[in-house]
């Protein structure tokens, strides 16, 4: 019994140290359009084991469209200054990438008729703990951005104009 004991505790012990530093932390990004139109919220929740992308958005075209994390959390003027992917490890782009996924890359969203989207994603290459080279509250801070067109997920993203930008915020 002393033993079982012991094990438990020590593996408790392992399991917390690999645990982040945040979880249950929530961050948000309140996505606007071109025009400044409210157009949804992006909430990110961190886990034990990666975080939890939510997204609720509304005015877009139906279809599919390009969801990407950018790089710098700025939207102004025309949401380029929002950067490229958030990409810390420089892999190439493209779900489809033989070196893995960037944690820029997210898979695409659709919107029905009604121009709604309400979609989950789960991933383990973010975080929202500061300090690590994953983490997307660097110095620049990270954005939410939405596509006009889908994501090809090969070498070139082929997503067409942003059309919608939040920058993300601790919550």
């Amino acid at each position: 019994m002393v033993i079982a004991v012991a094990m438990t505790a020590t593996l408790a012990c392992q399991s917390e140290a690999h645990r982040p530093q945040g979880v249950g932390a929530k961050a948000v990004a309140d996505l606007l359009g071109r025009d400044g139109s409210t157009m949804g919220t992006v909430t990110l929740t961190q886990s034990p084991h990666g975080v939890l992308v939510a997204a609720d958005v509304t005015g877009l075209e139906p279809g599919g469209h390009g969801f990407h994390i950018h790089a710098v959390g700025s939207c102004t003027p025309d949401f380029s200054a929002a950067g490229d992917h958030f990409n810390p490890e420089n892999i190439g782009h493209g779900l489809n990438h033989p070196s893995g996924v960037h944690p820029g890359d997210m898979p695409n969203i659709y919107a029905g008729t009604d121009g709604r989207v309400r979609a989950d994603y789960f991933t383990d290459t973010i975080t929202l703990d500061g300090g690590v080279g994953h983490t997307l509250f660097d110095a620049d801070g990270s954005a939410i951005i939405v596509h006009e067109k889908p994501d090809s997920y090969g070498a070139d993203p082929g997503a067409g104009a942003r059309v919608a930008c939040g920058v993300i915020q601790r919550n």
